[in-house]
């Protein structure tokens, strides 16, 4: 099976680039890098399919009417599967395009803002001091009458 190096050259291009626009905090961005990388896949389903120019399922010699072996029967997997990769790229599209719209409605904007509770972890973790758990000690009976209350908000 030969293989064209401008297909190849193709898919990396599409991945790459698509890995970058979804590093991006605008979510129109990330969109558009999932859908580079969504046809990155199908080029890549493209490649693996074998030579250009045969029937999906069977070559022309026995469209012919000449019996041929399983040489003469292409597979028919790598087309199911890009179809499969269409409908998948469509629905995270859409997906996608309802969290941008969202996004737009709440906060005129389709940045990704930092989460609070990331950047205090984040910085926890780069002065070494995140604790094994957030929550308190359950042993202790002390701890625990500290933090119970009852509906009314008075303690127990």
């Amino acid at each position: 099976m030969t293989v064209n190096l401008t297909l190849v050259v193709l898919a990396g291009v599409l991945f790459g680039s698509g890995v970058v626009l979804v590093m991006a905090r605008s979510i129109v961005r990330a969109l558009l890098g999932v859908l580079l990388m969504g046809n990155g896949v199908n080029v890549v389903f493209l490649i693996a399919s074998g030579a250009p120019g045969r029937a999906p399922i069977v070559s022309k010699s026995s469209a012919e009417g000449v019996v041929v072996g399983a040489d003469g029967i292409s597979d028919p997997l790598p087309q199911a599967m890009v179809l499969t990769a269409i409908v998948i790229t469509l629905a995270v599209t859409a997906y996608c395009l309802a969290l941008a719209h969202r996004s737009w409605q709440l906060s005129s904007s389709d940045n990704v803002e930092d989460d609070p509770e990331d950047a205090r972890i984040g910085h926890l973790a780069d002065t070494d001091q995140v604790p094994d758990t957030d929550y308190a000690d359950t042993t202790d009976p002390h701890a625990l009458a500290d933090t119970a209350t009852d509906d009314q908000g008075g303690d127990r």
